[in-house]
């Protein structure tokens, strides 16, 4: 230690003959050192300083070996040397002698070099003196604030690991993060395990470093005699000081890490809520024994952790539910359905802070109906959680459960809106239902305040396929507006319909249509593949993040080898429901231009809407109406409209100025074959046009 920095000393010229007074009453020795002679003289209380008798000592430095250890010799003669080069006045140090008993004790030395007129050194004086309560004390607080600086450390290591926990949602993140950088590796450890409690057993999950792993302690009872186990056992924490400690304590598990040259070990019970939920190990290879400042730190990082597991714990639990609730509500298996590709896709949405949002209100549905008919369905149920999971699954299965009874969409849509209103609950649900026939590629689509559908057409081309709505499920019923208009879409071979939730289309800062106009690019250079396609645009979601779910429903027509000749399109025409009426109209004239048989569209139209006015004015009931193709000698299309009545039509002639009567007489010319069969309790009257020869 050099002090380069002291003061001159204020000494006479015929110092030590007079030595200062005050030295003395401070125990400090003085020397005179001739540079010429080479002779140094000390004081008698330089003498003591030095541990020496008078008579020990004749004035030659090389006699003061005795008392100076060789090292610090020279580390004295080259300070001296250099401040004599340097044109310094003065130098200090510390250095250590060895007294007469062989201990060692910090000594404190200042000189003050005098030169002559021409700048030549030609003496030094200077003081020494006893600097072990000195140097003891700076050594006292140099371990102080090593201890300080250490706590400080492992305090912050502790906040740091709070802090980096809090954001830790699953067992797995848990784990990371007491493997990262600003994690226990600042503690020195060199191996950390963990295990959790199940069922009176630990199990292990986990453990590193790689190779670390002993055999036989994926699972361990609590009663066995491991640290781990003893210290769930005990709630209390296990510090293992030395290798002897702990071969000696736990004999079975000692020759299994011996390779990982451990010297102690701590073992913390992780407690939650005054039980154990696991235990951590951490095992170090570069110290002995654990001070109680450690100690502490350890325990308290312990709680900590055992917080955040806990947490980490019931947070999976509540996914694994949700998750469980979700795939119960959502359809188990999509049904194959002849002549079509069906793909559907469910995300959850993204999750922020502690609680899950791995559940929802959207869903799908595929509903298999006759004729070759498939019902199509895509909502979503207000609000992320287990309710609106549950509002969900029971407004999925009266969907089904109306579409199954063969209502018309409209109808289908008004029902369910009408069981959610009454239902107990205040969600509210948008949806989306279409009704496809598969051998027409004729669509029906009724809208309940969801985003509309989009169409990919064969040729690659997609666009936004703009439908009617109403209001979302529940609103509906509340203000009594419960018409939902039928638009009606022609999916032709090749082409794929696509339902989707807003989840998809929706980005933070966007307008809709903006993200309908995205989505649609995206479908039109996508995939051909429906799976591949879904598949592609739930990587999309994903990389977006987003605190929405998203449900998707792809359909794609298979495409046609040649004509069909199976068609068949159904609907039922309530008794005052002119929509309905209206809905019909379309149908039969999307499915007549679909099947080939344009030239004679308006004939079709003509009959088929005079036996359903018919059977609607003449009868108490309502009637179905049903179009198909049949293949005989020609292709001819059948038109059937069936009703509850057992009375049969009666052909009369209508006066000069009725407005009725000509009903089957329009039948009668414009079909080429008519007929009426009793069914059941009713009866149906049915026509048929031929369209074309047989291929």
């Amino acid at each position: 230690m050099v002090d380069r920095g002291a003061s001159a000393l204020s000494l006479p010229d015929d110092w030590p003959a007079h030595p200062d007074p005050i030295l003395a009453l401070n125990r400090m020795g003085s020397f005179d050192w001739d540079l010429n002679t080479g002779l140094f003289h000390m004081d008698a209380q330089a003498h003591e300083v030095f541990d020496l008798r008078p008579d020990e000592y004749d004035g030659n430095p090389i006699s003061l070996a005795v008392r100076v250890p060789r090292a610090e010799a020279h580390r004295l003669d080259a300070l001296v040397a250099q401040a004599i080069k340097d044109g310094s006045e003065n130098y200090g140090t510390y250095f250590r002698l060895r007294c007469r008993d062989g201990t060692l004790r910090w000594t404190h030395t200042q000189g003050y070099i005098r030169r002559d007129e021409t700048g030549r050194p030609r003496r030094i004086i200077g003081i020494v003196r006893d600097a072990t309560q000195e140097m003891g004390e700076l050594e006292a607080r140099r371990e102080q604030a090593a201890q300080d600086e250490a706590r400080r450390r492992q305090t912050n290591v502790v906040q740091l690991t709070t802090a980096a926990l809090a954001h830790a949602r699953t067992v797995q993140d848990v784990i990371d993060v007491l493997k990262d950088t600003h994690g226990l590796t600042h503690l020195g450890a060199t191996s950390l395990v963990m295990g959790l409690v199940e069922a009176g057993r630990i199990r292990l999950i986990a453990e590193g470093p790689a190779g670390s792993f002993v055999p036989g302690t994926d699972i361990t009872r609590i009663d066995e005699p491991y640290p781990m186990s003893e210290a769930v056992r005990t709630l209390s924490p296990r510090f293992i000081e030395s290798p002897e400690e702990f071969a000696d304590r736990y004999p079975i598990l000692w020759p299994h890490i011996t390779g990982l040259n451990i010297t102690s070990a701590a073992y913390l019970p992780l407690i939650a809520e005054a039980r154990p939920i696991g235990a951590m190990g951490l095992l170090y290879s570069d110290r002995y024994g654990f001070t109680t400042e450690d100690r502490n730190v350890l325990i308290a990082l312990g709680s900590s952790i055992a917080q955040s597991l806990q947490r980490a714990m019931l947070y999976e639990q509540e996914k694994d539910l949700a998750t469980g609730l979700q795939q119960a509500m959502l359809p188990r298996t999509i049904p194959s359905v002849p002549g079509a590709d069906v793909a559907v896709r469910y995300r959850a949405a993204g999750a922020e802070g502690s609680l899950p949002r791995d559940i929802g209100g959207d869903w799908y549905d595929l509903i298999p109906l006759p004729g070759g008919r498939v019902g199509a369905v895509i909502g979503d149920v207000q609000g992320h959680d287990t309710h609106a999971a549950a509002v969900m699954g029971q407004l999925r299965i009266v969907l089904r459960a109306y579409a199954a009874e063969g209502h018309t969409p409209a109808t289908v849509m008004a029902r369910a809106s009408v069981f959610l209103h009454e239902l107990d609950t205040d969600r509210f649900a948008t949806c989306l239902y279409a009704e496809a026939d598969l051998s027409t590629g004729v669509v029906q689509v009724v809208r309940a305040g969801h985003i509309d559908p989009l169409l990919r057409h064969a040729d690659g081309s997609c666009r936004r396929a703009t439908v009617d709505g109403g209001l979302p499920l529940g609103l509906s019923a509340e203000f009594g507006q419960l018409d939902y208009p039928v638009s009606t879409l022609e999916l032709d071979p090749g082409g794929t319909l696509l339902l989707c939730t807003d989840g998809l289309v929706e980005e933070p800062g966007a307008d809709l249509d903006d993200g309908m106009k995205t989505l649609s690019k995206l479908i039109a250079v996508g995939p051909v593949d429906v799976w591949e396609l879904a598949d592609r645009l739930i990587d999309v979601a994903e990389e977006r993040g987003g605190d929405d779910d998203v449900a998707l429903l792809l359909l794609r027509r298979r495409g046609l080898d040649a004509p069909q000749s199976g068609g068949r399109l159904q609907q039922h025409v309530a008794a005052g429901d002119p929509q309905a009426l209206t809905e019909a109209r379309h149908m039969i004239r999307a499915a007549v231009g679909t099947w080939g048989a344009r030239e004679r569209s308006d004939e079709i139209e003509l009959v088929a809407d005079e036996l359903i006015t018919n059977a609607l004015m003449h009868t108490e009931g309502s009637a179905i109406v049903t179009l198909r193709v049949m293949t005989r000698s020609e292709r001819r299309m059948r038109v059937e409209v069936e009703d509850t009545s057992s009375a049969l039509p009666r052909r009369r002639e209508a006066g000069e100025s009725g407005v009725s009567g000509r009903g089957l007489l329009l039948v009668d010319l414009l079909s080429d074959v008519w007929g009426v069969e009793a069914r059941g309790g009713g009866k149906c009257v049915w026509c048929e046009f031929v369209v074309g020869e047989r291929t």
